[in-house]
C-alpha cells in the first residue's frame, strides 16, 4: 500500500499528466475485459445450443 501512496504523491508533483495517462490505462483495460466478459456468452458452442432435454 505505501508504494501507491508514493506513486500518487510522486504524479502530483508533476502535475495531472501522470495520474490521468493511469486512469486512461485502466479504463482500456477494464473495457478490454468487460468486452471480453460480455462477448463470450455469445461463442457458438458447436450448433448443440438448441437441445431439448
Amino acid at each position: 500500500m505505501p508504494y501507491v501512496v508514493t506513486a500518487l504523491a510522486a504524479a502530483s508533483g508533476q502535475g495531472p499528466g501522470a495520474l490521468l495517462r493511469i486512469l486512461l490505462l485502466g479504463s482500456m483495460v477494464g473495457a478490454g475485459l468487460l468486452a471480453w466478459f460480455l462477448l463470450r456468452g455469445y461463442r457458438s458452442n458447436g450448433g448443440d445450443d438448441n437441445k431439448n432435454d
